[in-house]
């Protein structure tokens, strides 16, 4: 009966979620239900899950329209029905093209037109008419009525009741990007399209029996199944189970010598005893694809970090899928598998941001387009996006549409407009509003994935499914995670620099020595780590130097402790402590002792969490990690996580711990476990960090150019070159004759790239590159514009930067020969140009220049000075009592220091005040941090970037000084004198 449902997967048209859809028909009594969202399938997999839970029928379909033309409704007659619409579908998405008016031809598919649109003769054999109740009447005046075996009946639903009807109308307006007043009837659903029980329909349709009898029939032929049980990804690497059985163990024990010699007999075990499990529970596959992207990316010389649950493995460490050693860290071996698991443990592999698309690439050629997809994510509206949306559709000017986000208390916005929206926003909250992609989820399915979901193609340029995370977990899809980031980059294009740079061949991979390092240890200690991975932060540098930490195990657990449950939940700061006073302080109970003694009973990694969950709490150990998935977002049954928290303070109860004790530890387990990282995953980040941390302490400046050039560390670009200047570089501004688009080192001199210019065209710089590689550097800027095709607007620009300093001419003359070159002049191609004429020479007048023209020009330009620094600038000569190296030594003291604003964390306190501390460079390049109150901030608040004065006691923690400020002001500047 109901063959044409929609909920709010039909993007910003339906108004139900499918537990709403589904609840809805219980309500009325409904055997059957179908869900034919727009043009998608993204809710197929829940809605057959939740419909089987509830005894309806399932009827999986999809609406297929063209914008806001309806053109067919398709119905699965079965499995492979399904899959021959989401095929259609991903054809016409892969290859953006508009769907057909008429439906291809399936094998396995209901196809039901619209009333009106097909006459009885056009229909084949699978094809259909669809009647609404509201057009029975015309049906007397339709040649179809001879024909009602060709008709069915059609009630359409896309809303709960017919209040709803005023949430789709402002979907629909926001979908068409028009206000609500000026919506059309064919952009909507009518407000008929509600679900009437099964009684009104029949009656409905109680002169066309057929027309009944027919609809019942589809509806008995049409079986849609899944199953939630068996695993979905490739079953095999090398085309039998015992074959991936022999194939894993060869690599794992060639890796086994490869990684710990021939005599280690505690890793040979473990191996043993690792493949068993894996290949008990069906996951040798899984790992063989994971080493065989390796084997890949290892060929093309790409650098990889592997981490998540996976890392704890032996059997991943020995296929050099991970570098991170599970013996010598004491990994726990449940967090990675145990034989309650039922799913793979996840493998995290991160790339460079420059090789990532390659290694896709290569996955989805090597497993096939049909069978390989990236994992999509939903986007939902939420907060102040839902407001911005329905502000424009009612037609609510930008700055009314801001004070009503920032001040919905005030009385100016309590109207009926205002009282609309904020109604309307509670029924939209949550709704999705745009199918996107996961950060790095790969599928690679055993049958072809479109028997699971039709596919969109996103800009990235992989086919991906229309369904999150969740659901590919619900079916039994396990993903690999295949991310990029900006540290591998630099860490590669370091090594490329020195042995450019320096003739030095440098093998990253060298872990172990970089461990031993001195230099290394030095940096480490001292929190001089800015550009280095994970470890530059003002935070990190700051708990480094609490820590004294010099070491990699500290590093390890450095790297977690920094993540914001802990500490928001005090236990940072108790970790510090303990650190220092290891016969300090008192466990909180022999359970925390026993099993956290290693970090001073603080829960620092997820497994930790699982510790304490099973041994503390009774919780086996499947339940301790659904407990901390749910924590950290990545398990959506509500339900079962209740259940599983019940169950934690009734065994809690039964072993007679008292209610403080139990809050107690559970408050640091809620605190901890959402934004917890495993211990393996934060030993990856601590090899990753030591790759870093030896490049920049033997090779600084070239570290630092690679750094600049990966634009993905913690601070702008201009402290990374403010970094370089302090190790001993010289930096150069831009210039034509040397300068690549990115920027270069030749011995100590470092060139800005080309890149780094505001407004200057890329396609410019790289031909000014290809030209110069061609036919050699520039002689002239009149050189330059022959052979460079350049307009005003540009070459100024160049000139402006100082670009052409080799000439020896002032730019103030360069700016003036530009004009007189390009201005009067229409420019021709230098292909077209076959004799050099002569030009006419022209003697102007000495021009003024001065530094801080120039310093002005740099900072319009580059976004920071150059030629001087911004303490030049300054009107004072005053640049501090102190500088940041000395603090330490004056500790209780009141002192002024100058320092130029680099970042300010903000803080929200109990009171819902704002604090912030603020991370500054002193004169001297060196990091100097400082705290601010609110009270302090509220008298003297931060007043954008400069360079600032600064008053107030110098404190320390473990170690680590600090500013607590009292007074602050924003020092003033030397006039610009190009506005002189």
């Amino acid at each position: 009966m109901y063959l044409n449902t929609h909920s709010y997967y039909s993007l910003r048209y339906g108004t139900m979620s499918i537990e709403k859809l589904v609840e809805k028909a219980v309500e009325f009594g409904i055997q059957a239900l179908s869900l034919t969202d727009i043009n998608n399938s993204t809710g197929i997999l829940d809605f057959v899950k939740i419909c089987n839970k509830n005894k309806i029928k399932p009827i999986a379909g999809i609406d297929f329209r063209n914008k806001n033309n309806h053109l067919f409704t398709a119905l699965a007659k079965n499995n492979e029905g399904f899959r021959e619409i989401n095929e259609c579908v991903s054809e016409h998405n892969i290859l953006k093209k508009k769907f057909p008016e008429l439906a291809p031809d399936f094998n396995n598919v209901f196809i039901i037109y619209p009333f009106g649109e097909k006459k009885a003769s056009e229909l084949k054999e699978n094809e259909f008419v669809g009647i609404r109740s509201n057009e029975v009447r015309k049906l007397f005046s339709s040649d179809l009525k001879y024909c009602k075996e060709k008709l069915l009946i059609r009630q359409t639903v896309s809303f709960a009741e017919e209040s709803d009807f005023a949430l789709h109308k402002n979907l629909r307006a926001i979908d068409n990007n028009i206000l609500l007043s000026r919506l059309q009837d064919g952009q909507c659903a009518s407000p008929n399209d509600i679900m009437l029980s099964p009684e009104k329909l029949r009656e409905a349709f109680e002169y066309y029996p057929k027309i009944i009898q027919n609809t019942e029939k589809l509806v008995e032929l049409s079986v849609i199944e899944f199953d939630y049980e068996t695993p979905k990804n490739k079953q095999s690497f090398t085309g039998s189970r015992y074959d991936d059985k022999v194939l894993l163990e060869k690599l794992a024990l060639d890796g086994l010598q490869y990684r710990y010699g021939k005599r280690n007999n505690e890793a040979r075990l473990r191996i043993e005893k690792e493949l068993q499990i894996i290949d008990k529970l069906g996951f040798s596959a899984y790992f063989l694809i994971a080493w065989d992207i390796i084997r890949y990316s290892m060929s093309r010389g790409f650098y990889h970090v592997g981490r998540g649950s996976g890392a704890n493995s032996i059997v991943a460490y020995c296929l050099k899928i991970t570098d991170v050693d599970p013996i010598e860290l004491d990994l726990y071996f449940e967090r990675f598998i145990n034989p309650k698991r039922t799913s793979p443990p996840d493998f995290d592999i991160d790339y460079s941001w420059r090789d990532r698309d390659e290694v896709q690439d290569y996955i989805f050629k090597r497993y096939g387009r049909k069978h390989t997809a990236l994992l999509g994510a939903t986007s939902t509206f939420k907060g102040k996006s839902i407001f911005r949306e329905l502000g424009k559709v009612h037609g609510l000017p930008k700055n009314e549409i801001d004070d009503l986000i920032k001040y919905p208390e005030r009385e100016i916005n309590k109207n009926e407009i205002t009282k609309t929206i904020h109604s309307l926003a509670g029924l939209m909250l949550d709704f999705p509003n745009i199918r996107s992609i996961h950060a790095g989820g790969i599928l690679i399915s055993e049958k072809p994935i479109n028997y699971y979901t039709a596919l969109d193609l996103p800009p990235k340029g992989f086919p991906t499914t229309q369904w999150d995370m969740y659901v590919a977990e619900d079916i039994r899809f396990e993903k690999l995670d295949i991310l990029s980031q900006r540290g591998i980059g630099h860490i590669k294009e370091c090594s490329e620099i020195i042995l450019k740079n320096r003739k030095i061949k440098i093998d990253v991979h060298q872990v172990e020595d970089f461990k031993k390092d001195e230099k290394v240890k030095n940096l480490l200690k001292n929190g001089e780590t800015n550009g280095c991975f994970y470890v530059e932060s003002p935070a990190m540098r700051g708990l480094l130097k609490k820590l004294c930490c010099d070491n990699y195990l500290s590093l390890v657990a450095a790297s977690s402790i920094i993540r914001p449950g802990v500490a928001r939940s005090g236990m940072m700061r108790q970790y510090i402590f303990r650190f220092h006073n290891p016969e300090g302080f008192k466990y909180l109970h022999p359970v925390m002792e026993k099993h956290l003694k290693e970090t001073f009973g603080v829960m620092v990694y997820q497994e930790d969490v699982l510790k304490i969950c099973h041994h503390f709490a009774g919780l086996d150990l499947a339940d301790a990690d659904v407990l901390r998935r749910a924590m950290s977002g990545k398990f959506r049954a509500k339900s079962e996580f209740q259940r599983i928290v019940q169950k934690f303070f009734e065994n809690c109860k039964n072993y007679g711990y008292t209610d403080q004790l139990t809050k107690e530890v559970w408050r640091q387990i809620e605190s901890f476990a959402a934004y917890s990282f495993s211990k393996a995953h934060s030993a990856s980040y601590a090899v990753e960090s030591f790759q870093s941390l030896y490049l920049k302490a033997h090779f600084p400046l070239e570290f630092m150019v690679a750094v600049i050039n990966n634009f993905g560390g913690f601070y702008h670009s201009w402290v990374y070159f403010s970094e370089a200047r302090r190790c001993g570089a010289i930096i150069n501004l831009p210039c034509v004759n040397t300068s690549n688009f990115n920027t270069k080192i030749i011995g100590k001199d470092v060139f800005i790239g080309f890149v780094h210019i505001s407004n200057f065209e890329s396609k410019i710089a790289k031909s000014i590159i290809s030209e110069r590689k061609e036919n050699g550097e520039f002689a002239s800027l009149e050189d330059f514009l022959d052979r460079i095709h350049i307009g005003i607007e540009q070459i100024i620009i160049l000139i402006k930067t100082n670009a052409f300093r080799f000439t020896g001419i002032a730019k103030a003359r360069l700016l003036w020969e530009a004009h007189l070159f390009l201005g009067k002049k229409i420019k021709v191609s230098p292909s077209m140009k076959m004799f050099k004429l002569p030009t006419k020479k022209f003697v102007l007048p000495q021009l003024e220049h001065n530094k801080i023209e120039d310093a002005y020009d740099e900072i319009e330009l580059l976004g920071f000075p150059v030629g001087m620094s911004y303490f030049d600038l300054l009107k004072t000569k005053f640049r501090g009592e102190l500088f940041a190296k000395d603090l330490i030594n004056y500790v209780g003291k009141k002192v002024r220091v100058v320092g130029h604003l680099v970042t300010i964390k903000y803080v929200r306190t109990v009171k819902k005040e704002y604090m912030h501390f603020g991370t500054f460079l002193d004169y001297q390049g060196e990091f100097l941090d400082t705290v601010h109150f609110p009270q302090s901030l509220k008298k003297y608040p931060f007043r954008g970037n400069g360079v600032y004065l600064i008053y107030g006691k110098i404190v320390q923690e473990f170690g680590f000084p600090s500013i607590e400020v009292e007074k602050m002001a924003k020092l003033p500047i030397q006039a610009d004198p190009r506005n002189e």
